[in-house]
C-alpha cells in the first residue's frame, strides 16, 4: 500500500513527466531528412541558396547527421570549395542547438524512467492513469496556447524561443549572405512549428483518451488480496 503523501507526490511527477515524453516524441518525428527536404522545397531553399536541389540535400543531410549523431562540427564543404558552407558563427549556433536537443532528450529519458518506475510501483493503479490523463490535458492546453502564439505572432515567438535557450548575439544571421538562414528560412520554421504543435496536440489527445479508458477499467478491477475461505456447508466438510 503506497502512503497517501507518496502517492500524491508520484501523481504530480507523472503529470509533469507525461508532457516531457510526448513533446520529445513529437520533435523526433520531424527530425528527419524527409520532412526537412519537403518543407525546404516548399520554402524555395534552392532559389535562396543558389544551390541545386542535390546540393541542398547534401548540405542538409550533413547538418542533420552532425545534429543527431555527431560529431557536431557542421563543417560540410563542397568538393573544391575553399571554405565550409556554414561560417564559424553558424557552426557555433548549430552546436548550441545540438546541446539544447541533447538536454531535451535527457529530460525526456528521465521522464520516461519516472513514468515506468511509478507505473510499475503502482501496478497500474487507477490514480496513476488518472495522473497520465491529467498530464495529457495539461499538454493539450499548453500546446494550443503556444501553437496559436507561433501561428499568429511567429516572429515574436521565435525570437523569444531563442532568447530563452541561446546566449544573446549567437543566433542573429544575415539572410543575404549566411547559408544557415537560407537553408532554414522563416517559412520553413513557421510551417515546421505548426506541424510540431499539431503532432504534440494529437499525441496529447491520444494519451488522454487511452489513459481515461485504462483508468476506467482499473476502477472496476477486483481488489487484489488474499482469497476469502469458502464457507463450510452445514453438516459437511471443507
Amino acid at each position: 500500500m503506497i502512503p497517501p503523501f507518496v502517492r500524491a507526490l508520484s501523481a504530480v511527477l507523472v503529470v509533469i513527466a507525461t508532457p516531457c515524453v510526448a513533446v520529445a516524441v513529437a520533435v523526433l518525428l520531424f527530425l528527419n531528412p524527409v520532412w526537412v527536404g519537403l518543407d525546404q522545397d516548399r520554402s524555395g531553399v534552392a532559389n535562396l541558396t543558389g544551390y541545386t536541389p542535390t546540393q541542398v540535400s547534401q548540405v542538409t543531410g550533413s547538418i542533420l547527421s552532425d545534429l543527431v549523431f555527431g560529431p557536431p562540427t557542421f563543417d560540410y564543404t563542397f568538393p573544391g570549395a575553399a571554405a565550409p558552407v556554414l561560417d564559424a558563427g553558424e557552426r557555433s549556433h548549430m552546436a548550441d542547438v545540438r546541446n539544447v536537443l541533447l538536454n531535451l532528450g535527457l529530460v525526456a529519458l528521465i521522464a520516461a524512467v519516472i513514468l515506468v518506475a511509478i507505473g510499475l510501483a503502482s501496478r497500474g493503479a487507477r490514480w496513476f492513469w488518472q495522473a497520465v490523463e491529467a498530464g495529457g490535458k495539461v499538454l493539450a492546453g499548453g500546446v494550443v496556447v503556444v501553437g496559436l502564439a507561433f501561428a499568429l505572432f511567429f516572429d515574436q515567438a521565435f525570437l523569444l524561443f531563442h532568447q530563452i535557450f541561446f546566449a544573446p548575439g549567437t543566433y542573429m544571421f544575415d539572410v543575404r549572405s549566411e547559408k544557415l538562414v537560407q537553408l532554414f528560412p522563416d517559412q520553413f520554421w513557421s510551417e515546421t512549428s505548426v506541424a510540431i504543435a499539431a503532432a504534440v496536440l494529437g499525441l496529447a489527445l491520444i494519451v488522454v483518451f487511452a489513459a481515461a479508458r485504462i483508468a476506467g477499467r482499473a476502477s472496476f478491477a477486483p481488489a487484489s488480496g488474499p482469497a476469502s475461505p469458502s464457507p463450510i456447508p452445514p453438516g459437511g466438510s471443507q
